[in-house]
């Protein structure tokens, strides 16, 4: 093994500068291929020295671009430009493309083939560029008047290299410009006048913290994400193959059967995209969910494919009737509807059929190594795994038919994974009737075992999950290789974690036997049954997923950037009522009439084309807030005190108080005012809600469950995250409402005037409603 130095020395001799060749020694896998394509030069008797000037930065370029399906072809490409067959990036660039696709061909490659498909020894002449500019000049050419020499070259020259991709670069940009000249003269002032910039309609939020760049991302994150939807983030924003593309995607593996499993995969779904959202029915899904929802179904909605719900029912101690139920529900009330809606357990049998298979051919056998024997990454390999296959055959059927204890004997199969884990499970004994199957099985599969097969059965394109299962990816295309079936393409993300919370089940479980929570949708948890029940709209749930983008990036988040999204969206849908959370009884003395005023108050006042409206009443009697009174204000204070006015929102009254009463306590119970109307009274500095012949309500106030960033941390909190808990996290009100709230319906939504936005909660009944805070009106700074 060459020393850092050598390895830098042999770097500059390909025409990279010092700091470069130190750069690329820092990544392990461009330094191998280079190293690799360094020795087919000395293996072909070929010197660097001996070469033309641009080869060894061409090599570098292929060397940078190679995948690793492609690597059985360096010696060959290394060799094509040596000889000056590969003269530059384009054609290197499709000679990685052409065994790239080869690489699942059977055959040998065709050398005359590809050097035809890079076009090498072609020669575009300056005729044949001359008349090509001047097509495309001709077909552009009332374009190039209106917006002279504004008009984006590139389009042309993108359009002559369609058209002659072998032609010289500089020969056809030269000849572009001149053509251009000949067509619009001299440039004139106007065309050298400074372009004044375009306002942007909305101005760009700060940027958050800089994301992870990783050559696995799926998409890239950019200022304007907040102003896409899933479907315009699945459409332009995410790379990931086509449909039997799977060889052209990095890390996948191919077999000599990979061509015909492609084309038979082809021919089943006629190239239509197929994704899959694969739960476990042991718990209710949560934010993290969402995120996987909007992307699997969102996929596939955007290139018109199709998208499975797919319960993973292979632990059947832990999974209950409720959580199917639940999932469901979810997935429908985020908008998406499965194409259709299968169980894992819908293929034991061929998974048991397929796990024969392994065994006969010596890449899985019956161990009894124990759970605590097998736990972590260094363990002993198993002295059972040469075991002769007759007998793992036979083992594995008594596992079946119930012959062994549970925890006796597994099947494993001979593989290591990527983080070191050897040999992963793949069936253990279980007595335990399943919900579907009853007492047919008493072995289960394992996640690792079953997720790809019924991805492979299923006819999947992209089996995306997150980060945590890309250590999985090489288990998944072994298995599938393994067994000569079709492999679909894994690809992870990063998973969406929020701060301040906890998504754990058996942590949520903890909540709710200590009776911290109520249950799993307790509005203070973020499950997405408690955020629907908090009022959070499934619309702005999934805009808060577009805007996270697609990434490889593992990150969290604060829990004001969704409730921000929310925000946004009620701002223009929820409409407005006027309620008083604490009441304070105003009565006035000079009442502007002599009996109960009726007003036509507007839902949306900000959106005067909205002409939605409803009614209220205004009578001598009125109820504020406990908060917008103060007999003994500290400066700077704005409503209502002895000293000062303030005006009744929608009423067009100011108020002036004339006496306090108070009850035995010495708490204010009463205010006695009298009232101007606002044309002839000095005016106040402030008008507050308001409520005349009210309506009670119940109001339930919900501040964060855990008081730290991280309540899982034990750094941050050493007792343990229930010791975390805030117990103010939720305050009950008994409030009043004006009474066109009095026929509002679970789910329904509202913004209360000065307070924020609130819905109506299940437990509502006739005659006594239930109101949540779903967010505040505006991003309260005092919690960060």
């Amino acid at each position: 093994m060459a020393n850092s130095d050598e390895i830098i020395k042999n770097f500059i001799s390909l025409g990279l500068s010092e700091q470069k060749a130190k750069e690329t020694l820092k990544n392990a896998s461009l330094t191998k291929n280079l190293t690799l394509a360094l020795n087919s030069l000395e293996s072909q008797k070929r010197k660097i020295e001996d070469l033309q000037k641009t080869s060894g930065l061409l090599i570098y370029h292929l060397c940078s671009k190679i995948k690793a399906q492609s690597m059985q072809y360096l010696d060959l490409l290394v060799g094509m430009i040596a000889d000056n067959k590969l003269d530059n990036t384009l054609r290197v660039d499709f000679s990685l493309e052409y065994v790239l696709t080869h690489s699942v061909k059977a055959d040998l490659i065709n050398v005359a083939e590809l050097e035809k498909f890079c076009g090498v020894n072609v020669i575009v002449t300056p005729e044949e560029i001359d008349k090509a500019v001047e097509e495309i000049i001709k077909k552009n050419k009332s374009e190039l008047i209106e917006q002279r020499y504004r008009f984006n070259v590139g389009k042309l020259l993108a359009e002559v290299r369609t058209k002659l991709p072998w032609a010289d670069g500089k020969a056809v940009k030269s000849e572009v410009d001149v053509q251009i000249f000949d067509l619009l003269g001299p440039k004139t002032e106007a065309d050298l006048a400074p372009q004044q910039p375009v306002k942007s309609k909305k101005a760009a939020k700060p940027a958050t913290k800089a994301v992870e760049k990783n050559k696995e991302a799926t998409s890239e994150k950019k200022d304007d994400d907040t102003a896409l939807t899933i479907m315009e983030l699945m459409k332009t924003r995410v790379n990931f193959h086509k449909p039997g593309e799977n060889y052209k995607t990095d890390g996948y593996v191919t077999t000599p059967n990979t061509e015909r499993l492609l084309k038979e995969h082809l021919k089943l779904t006629n190239g239509q995209v197929r994704t899959r959202f694969p739960p476990e029915p042991n718990g209710i899904l949560h934010i993290g969910h969402a995120k996987a929802i909007n992307i699997n179904f969102g996929y596939a909605q955007a290139h018109d494919g199709i998208c499975f719900l797919r319960y993973d029912d292979t632990n059947p101690e832990k999974e209950e009737e409720k959580f199917f139920v639940g999932i469901k529900d979810m997935v429908e009330w985020l908008g998406y509807k499965p194409h259709q809606i299968t169980h894992s357990s819908d293929n034991f049998k061929q998974l048991y059929e397929w796990a024969i298979v392994l065994i006969k051919k010596g890449l899985a056998y019956v161990c009894h190594q124990t759970a605590e024997e097998m736990k972590g990454f260094n363990t002993e390999l198993s002295k059972w795994r040469d075991r002769p296959i007759e007998e793992s055959l036979q083992l594995f059927e008594d596992m079946k038919n119930g012959k062994i204890d549970e925890g006796a004997a597994t099947l494993r199969m001979k593989i290591t994974l990527e983080e070191g884990k050897v040999d992963p499970v793949a069936y253990r004994i279980k007595f335990i009737a399943h919900h579907r199957t009853g007492n047919d099985w008493c072995i289960y599969p394992t996640y690792d075992y079953t997720h790809c097969l019924c991805d492979s059965i299923e006819q999947i394109t992209h089996s995306l999950c997150t980060k945590e299962f890309q250590s999985r990816r090489s288990s998944y295309y072994w298995l599938c290789n393994a067994l000569d079936i079709y492999c679909p393409v894994q690809w992870e993300y990063g998973r969406l974690n929020v701060n301040y919370t906890v998504v754990s089940k058996r942590k949520i479980a903890k909540l709710i036997t200590e009776k911290i929570v109520n249950d799993w949708d307790d509005p203070r948890l973020f499950t997405l049954t408690a955020l629907r029940r908090r009022g959070f709209p499934a619309e702005a749930i999934n805009s808060f997923c577009a805007r996270m983008g697609v990434t490889g990036a593992q990150g969290s988040v604060d829990p004001t950037m969704l409730e921000s999204v929310v925000r946004d969206f009620f701002n223009t849908t929820a409409p407005r009522r006027l309620v008083v959370l604490e009441p304070l009884k105003v009565t006035i003395s000079n009442f502007i009439s002599d009996k109960a005023i009726n007003l036509t108050i507007p839902d949306f006042p900000a959106q005067p084309e909205n002409k939605a409206t409803h009614n209220i009443v205004f009578d001598r009697v009125v109820y504020i807030e406990q908060s917008d009174f103060k007999e003994n204000p500290e400066k700077g204070y704005r409503r209502l005190s002895p000293n000062q006015t303030v005006g009744l929102r929608h009423a067009s009254v100011v108020l002036k108080v004339e006496k306090v009463i108070k009850n035995d306590i010495g708490k204010v119970v009463e205010l006695i005012c009298s009232c101007e109307k606002v044309e002839v009274a000095e005016k106040p500095k402030a008008f507050i809600q308001w409520v005349s012949d009210p309506y009670e309500i119940e109001v339930r106030l919900y501040e964060r469950l855990f008081m730290h960033k991280n309540p899982e941390d034990v750094n941050e909190v050493p007792n343990g995250f229930l010791s975390d808990c805030n117990k103010d996290s939720l305050k009950i009100l008994k409030s009043y409402a004006d009474k066109s709230l009095s026929s509002a319906k679970v789910y329904d939504k509202f913004q209360f005037e000065r307070i924020g936005f609130f819905s109506v909660d299940p437990d509502s009944k006739d005659g006594k409603l239930v109101f949540n805070r779903t967010v505040s009106l505006k991003e309260d700074s005092t919690k960060e």
